[in-house]
């Protein structure tokens, strides 16, 4: 066998073994999807951040929710806060890069909307400030990390931590997470009026 074919072989069993241990999540994913929705159905928003490929992944769950994920239906207000190279880059420059999402929860959020933070380490200060800032706020949080939730570990109002060691696997499983609680949640905004 070739070495592709064994790298191949190798991350499909990862994968396999840290997609059926989410299994075990089910009441997280339950009180997760909870969130979102109550805040959605709530007149609430969504802000999205992340860095590097959950910035990525941010930026999905977000579209999913002003664009639309499988049903038609109403837009709902969802901001990814990893977009914006120019505030971004602002933030970072003029505060530091540990306030780039801090400030855009500061800017933006208001009590009734829901913060979600996305870090596969949850070792990354602005992500953890982001948390810090939408507790002083009054959001709502929900964290999707990895590993043993590393400094975010218990700020957020649900945590969902994927199963497994490493970064690509844990970011399969978070965005696998993300399109679940677009499954569970979307009936629920299909139906809604408006």
């Amino acid at each position: 066998m070739n070495h592709s074919a064994d790298v191949l072989r190798a991350a499909i069993a990862d994968a396999t073994r840290g997609l059926n241990a989410t299994a075990a999540l089910d009441e997280q994913v339950a009180r997760a999807a909870a969130l979102v929705g109550d805040c959605l159905m709530n007149g609430g928003k969504i802000l999205a951040c992340g860095n590097g490929g959950s910035a990525a992944d941010a930026a999905d769950f977000t579209s999913e929710l002003a664009c639309r994920y499988v049903e038609d239906r109403r837009p709902y207000p969802a901001l990814n806060l990893s977009q914006g190279g120019s505030l971004l880059t602002a933030t970072g420059n003029d505060y530091g890069f540990d306030q780039v999402f801090a400030r855009q929860v500061r800017a933006f959020g208001q009590r009734g909307d829901l913060l979600i933070a996305i870090s596969t380490s949850g070792r990354s200060a602005n992500i953890v400030r982001a948390l810090q800032e939408a507790k002083e706020r009054g959001l709502k949080t929900l964290a999707l990390l990895g590993q043993n939730g590393g400094d975010c570990a218990g700020i957020a109002d649900v945590e969902i931590i994927a199963p497994g060691k490493a970064t690509a696997r844990i970011q399969e499983i978070h965005k696998f997470l993300l399109h679940v609680l677009c499954e569970i949640v979307e009936g629920r905004l299909a139906n809604a009026p408006g």
